[in-house]
Parts: C-alpha cells; structure tokens; sequence
C-alpha cells in the first residue's frame, strides 16, 4: 500500500469541548508527512449531553441494556465531528475523497479492563457509518472492540505510534514518551527493529482527570490552568505515600484504566490549594512507579498531551523521577496533536490489517489488527 493521507480526530475524557483533528501521510509504518492540525470547538455545546453521558455509563457499568442516552448522544457527536472535519478540509484545501480513511475514536464513556475470569469491556460513543456518510470519506472506527474481545486491555493503543515518532527521532531504549490526558499512559520501545523489538505500554495512574474534578469542585473553574494553583500549595507527603501503595502502581503492565478509577476524593480534606498540589504530586510520583517496571529506566520522558501545559506538574515530573523531561514541541513533534496523528496513522495500519495492539501494550496474546471499516460509498 502506498503512503497517502489520512485524517485523525480524538476528544479525551476531560471534557474540554473541543475535537483534536490533525493530517498525516502514511503507510501505516513509516510517518512522511505532518499534515495540517486544528483543536475546533464543537460548532455546538454538547459538553452537558456527554457529560450527562459519562454519568449514565458509570451506573450502567456494562450490566443491562445501554442507556438511552447513549445513542442522542452518539448522534449528537458524530454528526458535530463530521462538521468540523468538513470544515477543516475545506479551510486547508482538501477534498474528501483525496483521503485514505478518518480514524474516528469517538467519545469514551467507559473503560472495564480484564480482571482474572473476567473479560474487559470498553465503550466509545461514535457512529462510523453516519460519519462515513456525511463526509464522503472511508472512515476506520471502533478501535479497541477487537483487541477487548482477544482478552486484551483495550488499551494504550498509542503505542505503536509512539514508537514510529520516536524511530524518526533517532531515539530508542533511553526515552519514553508520557501522555498527559485525563489518564496517563507511556510507551516504551528498546529500538530493535519493530518486528523485533519489545514495545511496552500501559496506563501509569491519574493525570488531569482528578486535578480537574477537585478546582470544578472548589471553584467552578474547569482546570488548574498553568498549575497556579497547586503552586500555591503543599504537598501532603504522608497521603502522597499513602496514595502510592495503591495495587494498581505496583501490578505488571499490561494494565490500563478508566477515567474514574483515581478520583479528586483522594485530596478529600485538604485545603483547595494543598489538594491540587497533592493530586499533582501523585500523577509525577505514579510515573516514577512506573518507570520503575520497565526492563531498563529512561534518562529521558517526552511529555505529550495537554498535561505537558501544567508547569507544576513538568517540574513535580522532574523532580520526582529524576528524569530529563522534555516537551514534545522541543523535539519537534506536534504535542497537542499526538493522539489525533495516532488515530490517523492507526486508520491506515487498520487498513492495511497491520497490527495496532501488541502483547506487552495490551496483553493480547498476538499481535492484534483492530478498527471497523464504514465505507463512504456504501448503501444506506
């Protein structure tokens, strides 16, 4: 399959009321060309639908029928997804049909990794075939459904493109790259050749998530923004050591998360300004944990995600693992792009029924192709 363009769009659990939409030109195995890259705000407010959503998913918790929202809902953001792509091409000079694929990841509202005796579960919030049709492009969806049902995490699936960023940086075994979203997650590659080499990745613990819980829940306000707030603060070092022995920062990889998993009640308590930093302290000192666990500690974190944007949290990270710490802006990658580009290089490896999940990324027992295909052209 030759190189060609595809398009990626992501919305992370925290809610912001934007869509990432980002362009590459791929394979699906080597990255050729960075395409164009937008954070567009839904051209209407469907935060309280999603929101309401997120609720309704955490009482369900995948017994029963789904819950009737979930299908407004899913309408609601397929339809304002293809909006915004339409728009985008349109404002950068693209067609539909110049597109090998959108790799649409929908809205997760739940995430139920396996458990001994117990298959995980995972839900995104996405029609594929509805985008397909209001586009006019193929579009790759549903990613995580077949790495769940192979008895995989469902999750990171970032991985396999992390390492392809860092195969183009020349780096290997000394670096991994740090995602900062709601949750965080790692990858690790040795730098063997990718059809031989060990890539490892797994969720560290909290990122953003409960950090925004806790300032909505004081303050009304939807984040630390730059982290001034737990500037201000102290870190309660008794409870932070209290926190890190939760089983999960000590489990094997591979392991993965839900949103809610590690909440802003961990800071119950404290002052606004001592929680904040607290939570902050435990996101940094969850990733030394997890560096921990790899066969050999990086010397270098390359921070991806809007996490990277909190300069408390970038310099807890610091001085928490001992780890140089660098943006991903300062090695020449997109940080506020990554997981659209991922989705958009994944929708090509999907195409191609390249692997997308790996044993040591999500546990399946081989690696595993995943993504539904909507054809653009299909009857209705």
């Amino acid at each position: 399959m030759e190189s060609g363009w595809s398009l990626g769009l992501m919305t992370g659990t925290v809610l912001d009321g934007n869509i990432d939409i980002a362009m590459l030109r791929s394979d699906g195995e080597t990255i050729d060309e960075f395409g164009p890259y937008e954070l567009v705000p839904y051209a209407q407010d469907i935060r309280p639908l999603l929101a309401e959503a997120l609720e309704a998913a955490r009482a369900w918790n995948f017994e029963g029928p789904e819950p009737a929202i979930f299908r407004r809902a899913e309408a609601a953001l397929t339809e304002a997804q293809s909006v915004a792509v339409l728009d985008f091409l349109a404002r950068h000079g693209f067609r539909p049909e110049q597109l090998g694929a959108v790799g649409f990841h929908g809205q997760t509202v739940l995430h139920r990794p396996p458990v001994a005796g117990r298959r995980g579960a995972t839900r995104q919030l996405g029609d594929g075939e509805l985008m397909a049709r209001l586009v006019g492009s193929d579009v790759v969806y549903d990613f995580r459904s077949a790495d769940v049902e192979s008895g995989g995490q469902g999750a990171p699936l970032s991985a396999v493109y992390h390492r392809a960023l860092l195969e183009r940086l020349g780096a290997g075994a000394d670096s991994l790259v740090l995602n900062l979203g709601g949750v965080a997650n790692l990858s690790w590659w040795d730098g063997e050749p990718s059809d031989q080499g060990r890539l490892i990745a797994f969720d560290t613990g909290p990122a953003n998530a409960p950090i925004d819980d806790w300032v909505r829940q004081h303050t009304g306000a939807a984040m630390d923004r730059d982290g001034l707030i737990a500037a201000r603060g102290q870190v309660d070092e008794p409870r932070l050591q209290a926190l890190l022995e939760h089983p999960y920062l000590a489990a094997p990889y591979p392991k993965s998360l839900d949103r809610f998993d590690f909440q802003a009640e961990m800071a119950a308590g404290l002052a606004l300004e001592d929680g904040a930093a607290t939570l902050t302290a435990f996101t940094a000192a969850a990733v030394d944990r997890a560096m921990a666990l790899l066969p050999q500690r990086p010397e270098r974190i390359v921070v991806c995600g809007g996490g990277r944007r909190n300069p408390t949290l970038m310099r807890e990270l610091a001085h928490r693992t001992g780890a140089e710490v660098q943006l991903a802006d300062t090695v020449g990658w997109r940080g506020d792009a990554i997981e659209a580009e991922c989705f958009a290089y994944l929708a090509m490896r999907s195409l191609r029924g390249l692997p997308l999940s790996f044993p040591l990324t999500t546990g399946v027992a081989a690696p595993q192709p995943g993504g539904r295909l909507a054809r653009a052209n299909a009857p209705a």
